[in-house]
């Protein structure tokens, strides 16, 4: 056995082992913190609600951290654009950096934590620049990782450093370590869940209190919970990013973000929400990621869930995973999915990680023997379609309706009519809520657009998936 210790003969750092007159070599990685200095040093990138949690969490929990890392783990250098702002922490004993890329290359820091987002600079020329330099790198920067995952993880390899992004999906809710340790026996068949609270909120609101989607979100925005451009939440598109970092994980996959197909919840109504009640459902922006034997398919929609079913119950800034492997079955994971300290927490577990010497190659497996990612080609979907349509009341609409679905080979499960409105106009209405079995999405899609050209509809019709659990 040849083992590492350190000046203060500290526990023992293992390289390599010899059993049996085999020798197996680790990945090579660094040393655990203790062999590097007497503290684990960070150094933060970005001072806003997360990084201030890790400087919360730090200060409050440092005794606890050092025993559960094994050694203390210390602030010592920030980069963050007004270094006179107050963040109730006390920073004069810490190495202050305007640029980021500085902070990275920094000889003060042995690990370098990104909080700053974005998919390109400067949070991308600082994490290239910190595992150029060496450096371990924790970040909680989804979208860096949705773009440019595989290759951060196969510079990371290559200079034999840690590339952790604990907090980039869901929170607090250690997903990524369920999937890239804890689940490692298994062979991962599907996974779905809510990955946007703020969208979670929003349904959850309408459906409780009876309220409009505008009148919810502009609440939400007041909250905190939504940018005053809420597109990127609302849109599906932060959905997206997680779920291509999950799909990448679960799978071993090359991160592909342009395969999947989002869908946002601007269109939901409340007559939505209120329908899928009556009839035993809840609305929910899902994102889900299934192995089929031809590829992978990956999208982001809103989605009807069956009440009870997984997921369900989990309301308002939540969000819950749930995911599928051969030997574990059914696991989920729900949680408080953003938010300074439940993000900074995940944080932490990274920073402990290293400190520890427990790491793993960033996507659970070398990124070398990532494969590339194929899409699976379109099939039925399994749980059929709700579709919301506002008839003009005259002769011949629904059989026309009837026909066009016939055409496309649709099959309908249930009708459930509505009440008239505007019976006082010449052009009364009445809802007509179809449900179809399985079927093909490019089929109903095309259904769609022929029963928009065909004059019997009053609005854009509505259709939202019904998914199985």
């Amino acid at each position: 056995m040849v083992e590492a210790r350190n000046a203060n003969n500290k526990q023992p750092f293992l390289q390599n082992h010899v059993c049996l007159g085999i020798r197996q070599t680790t990945l090579n990685l660094k040393a655990p913190a203790d062999i590097m200095t007497n503290a684990l040093r960070l150094g933060i990138a970005g001072l806003g609600n997360v990084g201030v949690g890790v400087l919360d969490i730090v200060k409050k929990h440092g005794a606890l951290l050092a025993d559960r890392a094994g050694v203390p783990i210390k602030v010592t250098a920030v980069a963050a654009r007004r270094k006179g702002k107050d963040r109730g922490h006390d920073l004069s004993g810490i190495k202050w950096h305007v640029d980021p890329v500085a902070l990275a290359r920094s000889l003060d820091i042995d690990v370098f934590v990104e909080l700053m987002g974005g998919e390109g600079d400067p949070a991308k020329a600082a994490v290239e620049a910190a595992i150029a330099a060496g450096k371990h790198v924790i970040t909680a920067n989804k979208a860096l990782l949705a773009h440019h995952g595989a290759a951060l993880a196969r510079a990371a390899e290559a200079k034999g450093v840690a590339l952790n992004f604990e907090a980039s999906v869901a929170g607090g809710i250690p997903i990524i370590k369920a999937l890239r340790e804890g689940l490692i026996g298994n062979r991962v068949s599907k996974l779905f869940g809510i990955m946007n609270g703020t969208c979670n909120y929003i349904l959850t609101k309408m459906a409780n209190e009876g309220r409009s989607f505008m009148d919810v979100l502009k609440e939400a925005q007041n909250l905190g919970y939504a940018e005053a451009d809420p597109t990127f939440d609302i849109g599906g598109f932060d959905t997206a990013h997680k779920l291509a970092i999950l799909t990448s994980l679960a799978f071993g996959t090359e991160v592909n973000l342009d395969a999947i197909e989002i869908e946002g919840i601007e269109a939901i109504t409340l007559d939505d929400i209120r329908n899928a009640s009556d009839m035993g459902y809840k609305i929910k922006l899902l994102g889900v990621a299934i192995a089929h034997a031809e590829g992978i398919e990956q999208r982001v929609n809103p989605t009807l869930v069956p009440k009870g079913a997984p997921v369900s119950d989990t309301d308002g800034v939540f969000n819950a995973i749930v995911v599928k492997g051969d030997f574990v079955g059914d696991l989920m994971l729900e949680g408080r999915g953003a938010g300074a300290h439940p993000t900074a927490s995940a944080v932490l577990s990274d920073v402990v990680d290293i400190a520890r010497g427990n790491r793993r190659p960033a996507f659970g497996i070398p990124a070398a023997k990532l494969t590339p990612y194929k899409q699976s080609p379109k099939k039925a979907h399994e749980g059929g379609y709700y579709v919301a349509l506002e008839l003009v009341d005259r002769p011949g609409a629904v059989a026309s309706i009837a026909q066009i679905l016939a055409d496309e080979k649709i099959s309908i499960e249930s009708i459930v009519q509505r009440g008239r409105q505007g019976q006082e106009t010449k052009r009364a209405t009445a809802t007509f809520i179809l449900i179809t079995h399985d079927t093909l999405e490019t089929s109903i899609r095309t259904a769609l657009q022929q029963i928009e050209k065909n004059g019997h509809v009053a609005s854009k019709p509505r259709v939202i998936r019904i998914e199985r659990l």
